[in-house]
């Protein structure tokens, strides 16, 4: 019997790579410097396609087994990047801000062109249209979109759909979670302006309900509900806190006015707390993020908080965020972690994330530019930088959806 079960549980394996032996893979990316946190690679690996699948990654492959060849030479290779804070309910409905209306952004055009293949839409839609989201947005977009379900049921409306706690039901929350596993992957909370815990004991309770993490943008109320009453009390390991290196009215920033980094946070990074960068057009400040970093805080997660009002200003777009953490220390590695498995991992979706055999062909290819930048923060403000990503080339399920230089186009005269 113990030999019968062996076999078993290899036979899958075998009959994968048995499959794919002798035969050609449909696409081939040789020579690029893969970096593959997962599988703890980080040196020049060739990856082979097939199937929009992960069919092999080795030092060598042979291009002739190779229907198509990408030559990734100076490149970086990264699983497809995941943007967990994103804002995509894109409709037509005047005065609903977030919510199917025009501040929202449709993914496709400001996803693959900068190497992301799944985002998550950051609590535009509630318990009480989610559906219209799916059918609207999520079933019509190439990116891979999930949600983080917003607990008002109306959800990112603006205004006083925002504040109405009697919309705020983990109950219902939860149970349109579990009506739609594959999409819901967390709960959010947003720009509630009373001084009150309830709407934050709500989503939270929809986690627990769930089984899912939060993510809270914290502040607005007068006086300031306590910073490290949420971090330490309120929010759970695998919560995510996120605009972390922001200053705004109405919430503790993370570095005091002396330019040192509040001893509890510190504490709640420890304890699991996810800090998360939601850049936005008005939530992150070098002033914060600078001194945070040089001090050992570092993200634990690179997001956007793309929308109409930060997508042409100091944010730019996740490579532009990425390029700004390195020019403050973290490695190349370190930044494509944190926008790969890392937040696989926060939002409970391990299948992505990593370039493992068998795993979906999400490739992004990027190229580590050195030369004389500029960045900018939600003020207004600029650092010097001498290092720049720029996205060379996305695959989504092994079909190529963006390529800046044609690396996998034949010349003309061919």
């Amino acid at each position: 019997m113990k030999k019968v079960k062996v076999i078993l549980l290899i036979t899958p394996i075998l009959l994968f790579s048995l499959i794919l032996k002798g035969q050609s893979y449909d696409l081939l990316i040789k020579n690029g410097h893969l970096i593959d946190s997962k599988n703890n690679i980080d040196q020049v690996m060739d990856v082979a396609i097939s199937q929009g699948k992960i069919a092999v990654v080795e030092k060598n492959i042979s291009a002739k087994l190779a229907k198509k060849v990408i030559d990734a030479k100076g490149l970086v290779v990264s699983p497809g990047l995941i943007d967990i804070h994103s804002h995509n309910f894109h409709g037509t409905n005047p005065d609903r801000y977030l919510s199917n209306s025009f501040a929202s952004l449709p993914p496709d055009g400001f996803t693959f062109r900068v190497g992301v293949t799944t985002l998550v839409d950051c609590g535009d839609a509630g318990w009480r249209n989610f559906k219209t989201f799916k059918e609207q947005v999520i079933d019509r977009s190439k990116t891979r979109v999930l949600s983080f379900l917003n607990i008002v049921g109306a959800g990112m409306s603006g205004g006083p759909f925002e504040q109405n706690i009697l919309d705020m039901d983990p109950k219902l929350a939860a149970m349109v979670a579990r009506q739609y596993p594959q999409h819901i992957v967390g709960f959010k909370l947003a720009h509630y302006h009373g001084f009150d815990w309830t709407p934050t004991d709500r989503v939270v309770e929809a986690g627990e309900l769930a089984g899912l993490p939060v993510i809270i943008d914290f502040g607005g109320s007068e006086p300031e509900l306590p910073l490290k009453k949420l971090l330490l009390e309120k929010l759970r390991p695998g919560d995510i806190f996120t605009h972390a290196y922001a200053h705004v009215n109405g919430r503790t920033p993370i570095v005091d006015e002396n330019g040192k980094v509040r001893d509890y946070v510190f504490e709640a990074q420890k304890k699991g707390i996810v800090f998360d960068v939601g850049h936005g057009g008005g939530s992150f400040l070098f002033e914060q993020a600078i001194p945070a970093v040089k001090q050992g805080l570092k993200p634990n997660s690179i997001s956007t908080d793309l929308h109409t009002g930060s997508m042409n200003g100091g944010m730019k777009d996740i490579v532009n965020i990425m390029s700004k953490f390195i020019n403050m220390g973290l490695s190349t590695q370190e930044v494509i972690q944190i926008t790969t498995w890392d937040p696989a991992t926060y939002i409970k979706r391990t299948d992505l994330g990593h370039l493992s055999v068998g795993a979906v062909a999400d490739v992004t290819l990027l190229n580590l530019r050195e030369g004389d930048f500029g960045f900018i923060d939600t003020q207004g403000k600029r650092m010097k930088g001498n290092q720049k990503l720029e996205c060379e080339l996305t695959l989504r399920e092994g079909n190529v959806v963006y390529d800046l230089n044609g690396l996998a186009s034949e010349s003309w005269k061919q």
